[in-house]
């Protein structure tokens, strides 16, 4: 008998036919002898739904409130799921964040979880009954509910699944697994057995859809045997192969990179002009910190007098408008000769821990590129992560060159 926890997304939920369609996989791992805890998100469409209400009757509304009524969402799904599973003769009861409770700060729509009481669950589970919890909360030291931002249910189901000790957390979603790249786009892309943690976070926070990066990496830091698969397979998770994201330890042979991440979500700004003495990096990027503008990639080019220099850097494309706000507001202070945007940039990024022990990886991707005309605007690397910024156009043709050159190709 093994402890497991499901975790199963909007779309997984979408509609009473698909939750019950939960409740029969549910079902199986129960007769199988597993004791099971479920988390839940809200049924697709409804947080956007909420979220509306909350900024149509004011975008300036208190977030305390924001996160009362988002958090309802998956309050609803929970309570439905437990009716399902109950007329299927499996006990069952739902659980809000409050009740357990998962303790979080108090930072109102994106909290961070502090702590996880489990003892009256773990009652629950111990007598053979499911527990169906809703994702995506918790409550304050204040007793407010509060909301972990978009995604939380990923980072509920991982910080539960460490919480009450689980063998492993599957994680349902309209995919069945971690794949080498998008299979939208990349017609050879391959569904991965297996995943490092350091991979998937790289491979979550460069752009890939599939987990939360919070999650991810909440089941690194506890080591959480996390399982990506489909929530419309007729099977369920103990007999269907997903993707596992698993220690480093448990993959005998790495692959040189195991998959090819891209974000849209990208602009680019140039500073062109500013002069080059300590201090300049500090002044550009302090206002945008104090504007909560993340900026990511960052390139500094010396002029030949040694006097100026040009300054790129990317910012979130949603950010793009205010970034050039509060730099032209500091132009002054700063002292650039002008500001130079592009929203129409992507990033792709080459991602394997096999990196690390294996020479010319840059040098394959910066070739595979070439060959294709695709010119490079900004480079930056990690240990086990090489990414570039190249024009929106060209992404679709960059992830089929760098697939093949990488031998990621499906035989």
């Amino acid at each position: 008998m093994a402890r497991i926890v499901l975790k199963f997304g909007g779309t997984s939920v979408g509609d009473i036919d698909r939750i019950k369609n939960v409740a029969r996989k549910v079902e199986q791992e129960v007769k199988a002898g597993h004791q099971v805890a479920v988390v839940v998100s809200a049924m697709s469409g409804v947080t956007n739904q909420l979220v509306k209400y909350c900024n149509d009757i004011d975008k300036l509304h208190d977030a305390r409130e924001y996160d009362a009524v988002v958090a309802s969402g998956e309050q609803v799904t929970s309570g439905l799921l437990a009716v399902a599973l109950q007329s299927l003769g499996i006990p069952a009861r739902s659980w809000a964040g409050w009740q357990i409770p998962i303790r979080t700060d108090d930072t109102h729509g994106k909290a961070r979880i502090v702590s996880i009481d489990t003892t009256e669950m773990e009652k629950s589970l111990q007598t053979g009954e499911v527990a169906v919890v809703a994702g995506f909360q918790g409550v304050s030291n204040e007793g407010r509910i509060t909301t972990l931002g978009r995604g939380g249910s990923d980072t509920s189901a991982v910080a539960l699944a460490a919480a009450v000790k689980a063998d492993r957390c599957d994680i349902y979603t309209d995919v069945d697994g971690v794949y080498t790249t998008d299979p939208r786009i990349v017609a050879k892309a391959r569904k991965l057995d297996k995943i490092t943690y350091e991979e998937m976070l790289e491979m979550a926070s460069q752009g890939a859809k599939v987990l939360q990066t919070r999650s991810v990496e909440m089941a690194m830091n506890h080591r959480v045997r996390v399982q990506v698969l489909s929530s419309f397979e007729a099977a369920a998770g103990s007999s269907l192969p997903g993707t596992l994201v698993v220690d480093e330890d448990e993959i005998v042979e790495k692959e040189v990179v195991s998959g090819i991440a891209y974000s849209r979500d990208e602009a680019k700004i140039t500073l062109v002009g500013v002069a080059d003495q300590p201090g300049v990096a500090a002044a550009i990027f302090g206002p945008l910190t104090d504007n909560a503008v993340n900026v990511d990639m960052i390139v500094q080019n010396v002029s030949e007098d040694g006097k100026s220099t040009d300054m790129t850097f990317t910012v979130g494309k949603a950010d793009i408008a205010r970034a050039v706000k509060v730099l032209e507001d500091a132009q002054s202070t700063l002292n650039y000769k002008r500001i130079v945007s592009d929203a129409n940039v992507v990033k792709v990024s080459v991602i394997g821990v096999g990196m690390r022990s294996h020479a010319g990886v840059a040098q394959r991707m910066f070739k595979a590129l070439a060959d294709k005309g695709i010119n490079i605007q900004v480079i930056s690397t990690s240990e086990i992560k090489i990414s570039v910024l190249i024009a929106e156009e060209y992404a679709e043709l960059a992830l089929r060159a760098l697939h093949t050159a990488y031998g990621l190709d499906a035989a």
